[in-house]
């Protein structure tokens, strides 16, 4: 087992327990976080507390985590576009359309499966074992850079990254509508939406402080291009705030329009841009990967 400690920040407020840890440790689920606060393996300021305990602000909490289990997922021979890779992280170029790791009604083709044909036994076992390597998730119609840890070191430390934000991605985006600014930032607190539980939402009903960068590429007739950069990384962050500000990203049907987008997979949102300090090295590395075949065509096609 090892010890995790957090401190709460003024903005979890509110917030509750198993949130709060899903969100902080992003190899736990909200209901794996549950499981170990039902066990008694996690405390608040020193004491054991219930899952739906709401935190003030402040206090510690430290959650006794399970050792890695062995991965149950199966390599699958599937293609992928890798775009760099060494002996302790790999990074891909997802496309839309494939789901990050197995989960009720995706048990197998994942990217997790490919990553195991491709990898063989060299992913991190802090995932858990159906999420072997996986840091960080990408929307399954969502394209573009994604990063997996090879060894328990890198995936500990790209973690870290998350965290205190050293790990930067960015995204290219095309949004309904025209932005009257040409940059902006959206600072608004993303939770659970309080009717839909598989939506988020802009809340401050135990909501978590979410920071989006985003700046015009290019306009069109009723259609922006847009650069997004996370300062945070909240679920579905970006569509949440473009759709927020009144402008959901072109062909998500979740916070947009209900009918898909003409000649789009899925929403017209692509991560174009990585950056971290390499777990060994302790040098920054930075890639970038081209826009995919449907988000160019869309771009073409709005330019006509």
């Amino acid at each position: 087992m090892g010890r995790t400690s957090l401190t709460a920040a003024s903005e979890d407020r509110g917030a509750r327990l198993d949130s709060f840890l899903a969100g902080r440790i992003p190899e736990l689920t909200r209901s794996a976080a549950a499981r170990l606060i039902e066990a008694g393996r996690v405390t608040v300021a020193g004491r054991t507390a219930a899952k739906s305990c709401r935190l003030e602000g402040g206090e510690l909490v430290e959650a006794e985590l399970p050792d890695p289990e062995p991965t149950q997922a199966l390599p699958q021979d599937i293609p992928l576009d890798v775009v760099y890779e060494d002996e302790d992280v790999i990074v891909v170029n997802k496309p839309a359309g494939l789901v990050v790791h197995p989960a009720p009604g995706h048990p197998d083709g994942t990217l997790v499966n490919a990553l195991l044909h491709h990898c063989g036994s060299s992913l991190s076992g802090i995932g858990g074992e159906l999420r072997p390597g996986i840091v960080h998730r990408i929307d399954r119609d969502t394209s573009g850079l994604i990063i997996a840890a090879k060894n328990d070191a890198a995936h500990q430390a790209l973690s870290a990254q998350l965290q205190d934000h050293t790990l930067a991605r960015t995204y290219e985006a095309v949004v309904v509508g025209n932005l009257r600014e040409d940059r902006g930032t959206v600072d608004a607190p993303i939770g659970r939406h309080h009717t839909d539980r598989k939506k988020m939402a802009v809340t401050d009903r135990g909501g978590r402080r979410a920071v989006t960068h985003w700046e015009v590429l290019e306009r069109f007739q009723g259609f922006t291009h847009v650069r997004c950069r996370l300062e945070t990384g909240r679920t579905h962050q970006i569509r949440v705030h473009m759709a927020y500000l009144g402008h959901p990203i072109c062909g998500d049907t979740v916070y947009g329009a209900r009918k898909p987008a003409p000649g789009l997979t899925g929403q017209c949102l692509h991560a174009v841009g990585l950056r971290f300090i390499h777990p060994r090295t302790g040098e920054a590395v930075e890639l970038s990967c081209p826009l995919n075949e449907e988000f160019i065509a869309l771009l073409e096609k709005l330019r006509k």
